[in-house]
């Protein structure tokens, strides 16, 4: 088959550490392998180059308004771009696209705003990813005021949870431009990616409504694991991280210190065990974070992704019991790829990666529930090990080698989709 000239813009990539992050990379350096031409467009980073190769991929860091002049912003926070297309972001991007004459763009994120813009008249594909509920929801998780599941977006209700979220002056800003872009967007796209079928139904539902029914590609592909991941690694912060592990096997938690995921939930059932094993905590922390973490639980910030993949290996199970609806939850697929059991959430993605077989789930918020599956699981060695050794199974279909040409027939299909379409 041919190869493709494909541009990646995405709001988040490493070298900062999340999810999104990783999947961005590991699709760029898989599509590269597999013979196609890959840019990246992600926001600008103090500190970082503003055009770097990273193998055969080019990575181009775009600045926004508000950081258009050297100097305007320092330090090494990670910056996201605004939900609102940026004018200096589209000149940035009109760039890009003009010296790449790409066949295909794949956007994910706040960043697809500018991209649509960007884009303009020109009839270039525009495949967009569906990682969380940002096309819609200003607070981008779908909870109603940070606590309990959200049917929809709302005016006075966005404006209360954003306001909570990030202050009122901010909150206003970040509802009137979700509200505003997000109909830009669902005229201008061409497909949509979702990472699993609960993204995927609300996405339509609340971002595109009746513009869905002219979707050249309508598709559902979950986040995948990089099973050659941490081989041959020597990144010194791995050691001294496992060295912070407790010594006997551990439940594990995974993911980023927010409220949202449920982490209060998990102390509380916690709190309710008996003589239980130690708790352990990877992730990073957020501005939202709990306001106390229990003396007695083990927290490590911003461990490297091969020291995440040892310390399954060491754990007893896993536990992610998000209060919102985790779009998929690519922590649960790593947990399951060692062969470890996972408790997670019965609202969202995980319901596309755990079966009765494969892990337990447990309602939103609902400690008496965590706290018996996590009891179940400390008792009965012999349950957790098959759950593990099924989710292993499992997890096969979660990797890059599966998931990576199930993207590229993606694209080849909106292709033809468009040029059909243009007669």
């Amino acid at each position: 088959m041919s190869s493709m000239r494909l541009l990646l813009a995405t709001d988040h990539y490493p070298p900062f550490i999340g999810g999104a992050h990783r999947q961005a990379r590991l699709l760029a350096a898989g599509m590269a392998d597999r013979g196609h031409r890959v840019e990246v467009a992600t926001p600008w980073q103090a500190g970082l180059p503003s055009r770097e190769h990273e193998g055969d991929v080019v990575v181009h860091r775009l600045r926004e308004l508000r950081t258009a002049l050297p100097g305007l912003a320092r330090g090494e926070e990670q910056r996201h771009h605004p939900p609102y297309p940026d004018p200096v972001t589209i000149r940035g991007l009109r760039r890009v696209i003009r010296d790449l004459q790409p066949d295909l763009i794949h956007a994910y994120g706040w960043l697809a705003f500018s991209v649509a813009a960007a884009v303009g008249r020109h009839r270039i594909p525009l495949l967009v990813s569906a990682r969380d509920y940002g096309y819609f929801c200003p607070a981008r998780t779908l909870l109603q005021d940070g606590v309990a599941p959200c049917s929809g977006p709302g005016p006075g209700k966005c404006l209360r949870c954003a306001s909570l979220y990030y202050g009122p002056a901010k909150g206003w800003a970040t509802v009137a431009g979700v509200a505003i872009s997000r109909r830009l967007l669902a005229r201008r796209m061409n497909g949509l990616h979702s990472v699993s079928a609960y993204v995927g139904e609300v996405t339509r539902e609340f971002t595109l409504g009746p513009e869905a029914d002219r979707l050249g590609v309508d598709v559902v592909i979950p986040s995948f694991q990089d099973v050659s991941a941490g081989q041959g690694s020597s990144d010194p912060r791995t050691e001294e991280c496992l060295a912070m592990l407790p010594e006997v096997p551990f439940m594990l938690f995974v993911g980023a210190f927010r409220k949202a995921k449920g982490l209060e939930t998990l102390f509380e059932a916690y709190r309710r065990l008996e003589s239980p094993p130690p708790l352990a905590l990877i992730g990073t922390h957020q501005h939202d974070a709990p306001d106390h973490i229990p003396d007695d639980v083990v927290t490590i910030l911003d461990a490297p992704h091969e020291a995440v993949l040892a310390a399954w290996d060491r754990a007893l199970f896993g536990v992610m019991p998000s209060l919102w609806p985790e779009p998929l939850g690519s922590t649960v697929t790593e947990a399951m790829s060692r062969g470890k059991a996972v408790i997670g959430s019965r609202l969202g993605g995980h319901a596309d990666l755990l079966d009765e077989d494969s892990g337990l789930t447990v309602p939103p918020g609902d400690v008496g529930a965590l706290t018996a599956a996590m009891r179940e699981l400390i008792a009965d060695p012999e349950r957790r090990e098959a759950l593990g050794a099924a989710a292993a199974r499992r997890a096969r279909g979660f990797t890059a080698p599966v998931v990576i040409p199930r993207f590229e027939q993606a694209y080849r299909d909106l292709i033809a989709a468009v040029r059909a379409a243009e007669g």
